[in-house]
Order: C-alpha cells, then sequence, then structure tokens
C-alpha cells in the first residue's frame, strides 16, 4: 500500500462515532482554497475490483455539498458519473461549486479529482425544508411483503481495515423460476453497522445511505441472467490473505462461486456508469436502523445494463429511489487480459 493514501495523516478513530462515519470522514483544505475537502481516511478497494469503492466516493461528494449548504436545506437528489477508476494509493480532492441559491433550491456540483484529472461528477439538488406548502398532493409505492430482518445476519461488504461499514441479510430473488430477466427482483435487508452519532445528524445518515446504495446493485444484472462476474475465484484467491475469506469476498462481490460449466457465457467486464438517488423524505429514516431494497433490471442490451433499486424503511415507508447503468460485456473468445486503468 502507498505511504500516501490520504493528504493528511489520518487522526485515530474517534470510537464516539459509528465506523462508516469514520470511514467517510473528509478533512476541509482551506489553505487550498474555499470548498474544497479530501478523504480523512484511505478508501477501500474492493478485491478484484478496478477502482475504490464507488459507494465511498458518491457518499463523501454528498459530504462535502452538505457541507456548503445552509441548514434547512436537504438534498432530494444527486446525479453521477464514474468517469475513471479512483487510485486507493492516492488522495481524493473533493471540489465543491456553489451553482445556484435559491428561496426554494439550492444547486452543487462536486468534482473528485485525483492527479488533477476528475474521477467523478455529480450534481446535487436540495430543497428548503416545508416549501411544498401545507397542502400536498401526496402517493407512494408499497413495500412487497417479505421476511426479516433476522437478528444475526452476514456482513455484505467489508473495508479495507476489515470492519464492516454496514450489514446486509441478503434475501432469494423474486421470481428466480421466471424464463425473463427483467421479471425478477433482488432484494436485501441492509443497515449501518453501530449507532450514528448524534453529531452526525440527518447529513451523516444521508451520506451513509448514499454509500450503502452502492451495494449489490450492477451486480443484479448478472444475477438475474445467472451469469459468472469477473474476479474469477482464482483471482479472489490470490487477492485472499486466508483461505477461509474466499467464500465471503466472493459473495461480496457479488459473484457466484465454483468452475464454470463449458460452454456458459461469462461476463467479463461489468462497472458502474453513472447513478443517481432521488431522497424521499430525507429527514425522517435512520440508516442505522434496517433498511429494505429490491432491485430489477428493465434492460440490458449493447454492452449496458439498467438497474432500478427502491429503498424502503422497516415499516414499509418509501425512502429513495436509485437508478444505475452500468456496462455489461460478456467475455469473448478472444479476450486477453488488460491491464485496467480506466472505467472504459
Amino acid at each position: 500500500m502507498s505511504e500516501h493514501p490520504t493528504l493528511i495523516k489520518p487522526p485515530p478513530v474517534d470510537p464516539s462515532k459509528s465506523v462508516i462515519e469514520n470511514v467517510l470522514e473528509l478533512t476541509a483544505l482551506a489553505d487550498i482554497g474555499p470548498d474544497i475537502f479530501t478523504n480523512t481516511r484511505p478508501l477501500w478497494h474492493p478485491p478484484g475490483a478496478r477502482g475504490v469503492f464507488g459507494g465511498a466516493v458518491i457518499a463523501q461528494c454528498l459530504s462535502a455539498a452538505q457541507r456548503t449548504v445552509l441548514a434547512h436545506f436537504t438534498v432530494h437528489s444527486m446525479h453521477c458519473y464514474f468517469v475513471l477508476a479512483g487510485d486507493s494509493e492516492i488522495p481524493i480532492l473533493y471540489h465543491v461549486e456553489r451553482v445556484r441559491e435559491g428561496k426554494s433550491f439550492a444547486t452543487r456540483t462536486v468534482q473528485a479529482r485525483q492527479k488533477g484529472r476528475c474521477v467523478f461528477t455529480t450534481t446535487l439538488s436540495f430543497v428548503k425544508e416545508g416549501s411544498g406548502g401545507k397542502k400536498l398532493l401526496q402517493h407512494s409505492i408499497s413495500m412487497p411483503e417479505v421476511e426479516g430482518p433476522f437478528d444475526a445476519g452476514e456482513d455484505s461488504i467489508k473495508d479495507k481495515n476489515g470492519e464492516s461499514p454496514f450489514e446486509s441479510q441478503r434475501i432469494e430473488i423474486s421470481n428466480d423460476d421466471s424464463p425473463h430477466a427483467s421479471e425478477k427482483k433482488t432484494r436485501q435487508w441492509i443497515r449501518v453497522n453501530g449507532k450514528i452519532s448524534p453529531k452526525g445528524g440527518h447529513q451523516a445518515h444521508l451520506s451513509a445511505l448514499a454509500y450503502m446504495s452502492d451495494s449489490y446493485f450492477v451486480g443484479t444484472i448478472s444475477r438475474v441472467h445467472k451469469l459468472w462476474r469477473i474476479p474469477t475465484y482464482k483471482q479472489v484467491r490470490e487477492e485472499s490473505q486466508q483461505s477461509e475469506d474466499i467464500p465471503k469476498k466472493m459473495k461480496e462481490l457479488d459473484g457466484m462461486i465454483g468452475e464454470i460449466p463449458k460452454g456458459e457465457s461469462e461476463i467479463g467486464m461489468m462497472v458502474s456508469l453513472d447513478h443517481t438517488i432521488y431522497f424521499h423524505d430525507p429527514r425522517r429514516f435512520m440508516a442505522d436502523d434496517w433498511m429494505f431494497t429490491e432491485m430489477e433490471t428493465p434492460w440490458t442490451d449493447d454492452g449496458r445494463g439498467l438497474v432500478l433499486q427502491r429503498m424502503f424503511t422497516r415499516d414499509g415507508r418509501l425512502i429513495a429511489t436509485c437508478v444505475q447503468e452500468g456496462l455489461v460485456r460478456l467475455k469473448q473468445a478472444t479476450d486477453s487480459p488488460q491491464p485496467a486503468k480506466s472505467k472504459l
């Protein structure tokens, strides 16, 4: 690992905060310029992935933008593009631009940069609390009836220090026997590990939701098609220090364990291209309580796939709708290994 994955030496972990708050902590760089931030701690690079975990960059961009708006403004949407793979060995600088300050809405753009290049960009919109008025038009989709969550769940993603920022309990795929991939839905219960500190406020819960929204997302496409996804079992084994870690790491990477049957298709490349989150009632949920997520893919073709995700509170309130398009290319017979330096 690089000796400088952060711009400034990380402080000791704050025991009064949850793991995810420490993972997503930002440092303001006022001496460099206004509204510039950097990751306080090293970012996690999932085994076999092309760069740092995308959810961390999404969440830190949101955290940076939240620092530049008035307290009574709350994010209601963010539209993101993954431009290049983020390097976990190099600090990320988050540049926030204050695009608009309106009476009811405020707009921010954030660029995540490494070595002077933009690796990720997002535009966020914030809305003033109560600006919709007292008389409201309302409707919402209902959460499907599912079992759980159970008392003991298994970790779905591990950070680089071996501690899990969040935990999940996956549920069997709905309509898994259907011959049509578009009719299947992948589902899970998810929550932050531990309790988010009172000091973190609603902003910490929103950033945590943004982080978790990138889990088990584009991998929906490989699951509903019952395809094997790279990295292979062998690649993960080479990156794992202990053999007992292999099955868990394979699950973390949305892969399927086992040898690929002869003649079966294999995904040669799968990366996220963009990521959108619509936050519904953003101050009335707790990311450290169980949330239910359901994902489906209405379309995949031409080397790309689209996935929709709905997130609900445990009592059934819809709190977020997410959309992600990803690059999904099958391994071709003529493919040869290439070094991965960017998203494309």
